[in-house]
């Protein structure tokens, strides 16, 4: 058989049989005429991509770039985050034969994607323009001269641009920002309020209080978190004033419905699976109402107050106040809250020396878990001495009866101790090896 692409098709789908044509006949006249359409394919004029911008950083040096290309591949992997935090602090870039792997990790984590719109410079910027799935990237930082670029960058720049001058500026950030609100998207909106929490005043509560009534979620709730953080604004005392209502020693009483008025102030009306809906928002009113609020209201210090029976809803108020000392980063009632039930999270609040010290009396007390585990990676790097001392000292004693524990204790030892005791450490082959990769790497960067 001879004919069109159009009549091979149709003896294909009438059947081969049919048309008095053999199957494998048919077969190949197809695959001939495939080819030749491929062949005979004219491409449409085109016109050549403009080249990427002149970079501005300095290359990393070979041993760093080749010791990156060995990461990408697999090579003590978890440690890529810290490579490029190391790299983007001192001012360096990678070589481009690795950013496309480096755009494809960052499509898959967001966790590194903060420091990869400097360190692949305008190469990056240039190919995350070509591919949607490394789009991403426009809206990480890079370099753009300061005068250009609020009107000019990306949103990633503007957000830095932006961050930067709130650090010398608070008030004119705030202006600058206030003049063009209403022209901006609303995942712009989202990510610049959360800028003023730098140098945070009553200055910006007018401006946060009319941000309550935005379109968007998570503008409302960020500006919600925001205004928590200042005692004198009018959320917190509508807070506090719903709080009095739903709690007094020794018995707390939720919110009966949640209204208009509560959702603006940032309680979501539906619950995460599994909560009941009423505890839901009392937890969240808890979790808004300014920490000073609750001696005077209950007539007990700090201390007490954490360790307090309060009945049936006790759990939904203890975590209210777990997440109010987070955003309002009062280390007295995180340490109080730790004592009685040690969140990570608590942790964060707290100076670094302090935290490490706290999570070294955790690990001499208690069994290795995943409760500690936990815990021990929301500790700062480099851990401090005490605790350091201590990790390694449950390594030896868990190593034979709990190998399992003890092997995710040294891939977090070798992620958080000073890569400096790595020749102090030969007892523990594998923790010696990463610590030396972290040292080696680290000297290649500066």
């Amino acid at each position: 058989m001879s004919g069109s692409w159009e009549e091979l098709v149709s003896a294909a789908l009438v059947g081969a049989e049919r048309r008095a044509v053999p199957p494998a006949g048919l077969l190949e006249e197809a695959a001939v005429c495939v080819t030749r359409r491929r062949a005979g394919w004219r491409p449409r004029r085109g016109r050549p991509l403009p080249s990427a911008s002149a970079e501005t950083r300095p290359l990393a040096s070979r041993a760093a770039g080749d010791r990156l290309a060995r990461m990408l591949m697999g090579e003590q992997a978890r440690l890529l985050p810290e490579w490029l935090e190391i790299a983007a602090a001192s001012g360096v870039r990678v070589p481009a034969a690795l950013i496309p792997d480096l755009l494809d990790h960052g499509a898959r984590d967001r966790s590194i994607r903060s420091h990869l719109g400097l360190l692949t410079g305008s190469r990056g910027r240039w190919l995350a323009e070509l591919n949607p799935a490394w789009s991403y990237l426009l809206a990480e930082p890079t370099l753009v001269p300061p005068a250009e670029t609020w009107e000019l960058g990306t949103s990633g720049d503007r957000r830095a641009f932006l961050a930067a001058l709130r650090a010398t500026a608070p008030a004119r950030a705030r202006e600058l920002l206030e003049g063009g609100w209403s022209g901006e998207t609303p995942e712009d909106r989202a990510a610049f309020v959360a800028v003023l929490a730098d140098g945070l005043s009553m200055d910006d509560e007018p401006f946060l209080e009319s941000a309550l009534d935005d379109r968007r979620r998570e503008v409302r709730q960020t500006a919600a978190d925001l205004l928590t953080r200042l005692p004198g604004s009018r959320l917190a005392r509508r807070m506090a004033e719903r709080a009095a209502r739903c709690l007094v020693r020794g018995r707390a009483e939720p919110p009966r419905a949640c209204d208009s008025t509560m959702e603006r102030d940032g309680v979501r009306g539906r619950p995460p699976a599994g909560m009941a809906q009423r505890g839901w928002w009392l937890q969240q009113v808890v979790a808004h109402t300014p920490l000073a609020f609750w001696p005077d209201h209950l007539g007990l210090p700090v201390g007490e107050i954490t360790r307090m029976r309060i009945g049936d809803w006790e759990r939904e108020v203890r975590m209210g106040w777990t997440r109010a000392a987070i955003l309002q980063r009062d280390a007295e009632w995180a340490r109080a809250l730790f004592e009685v039930e040690p969140l990570t999270d608590l942790l964060a609040v707290l100076p670094p020396a302090e935290q490490s010290d706290r999570a070294a009396e955790l690990v001499r007390r208690q069994p290795v878990d995943g409760q500690m585990i936990m815990m021990l990676g929301g500790v700062a790097r480099p851990w401090g001495p005490r605790l350091a001392k201590a990790v390694l000292r449950k390594i030896v004693e868990t190593s034979g009866a709990q190998p399992w524990n003890a092997g995710e204790l040294i891939r977090l030892a070798g992620e958080r101790l000073d890569p400096a005791v790595h020749a102090h450490v030969h007892d523990v082959p594998d923790l010696a090896a990463t610590l030396l990769f972290r040292y080696e790497m680290s000297k290649e960067l500066s």
